[in-house]
């Protein structure tokens, strides 16, 4: 299976989430979901910046999921995510994004950037 997103939790407590540009799957996507789920096994604060500038859109079976997942696992977000940064320059998957919290409001504050230096500079700010 090739991974929908990559995850990269070396800079704890700032984890980087890599889309691949690989088509979602089944699989592979709930694989991502499971693995944004193990981020928080610390329970400790922690941000994270979800880059999205080769992300592929998901299916509007898999943008339901999602927003379910955000449902679901919205308690544990707000104890510990104190924020997420997205960088997405496509439109497109902008408006995904915007469809995504439509069905389900982002828990935790957000902001969308246009470069992984602008996330990492307000992430780092989250813990201050």
């Amino acid at each position: 299976m090739i991974p929908y997103a990559e995850i990269d939790e070396s800079k704890f407590p700032i984890i980087n989430v890599r889309f691949t540009g690989e088509k979602s799957t089944d699989e592979n996507f709930q694989a991502y979901l499971n693995g944004n789920k193990n981020c928080y096994r610390h329970e400790k604060n922690l941000a994270i910046i979800f880059d999205a500038s080769k992300a592929s859109l998901p299916s509007f079976k898999h943008q339901k999921i999602q927003a379910d997942w955000l449902k679901e696992h919205e308690g544990l977000m707000k104890e510990f995510c104190l924020g997420t940064a997205y960088v997405i320059s496509n439109p497109a998957v902008r408006m995904i994004l915007k469809g995504i919290f439509a069905l389900q409001k982002q828990p935790v504050p957000y902001e969308i950037f246009g470069s992984n230096a602008e996330a990492q500079v307000w992430v780092e700010s989250r813990f201050e």
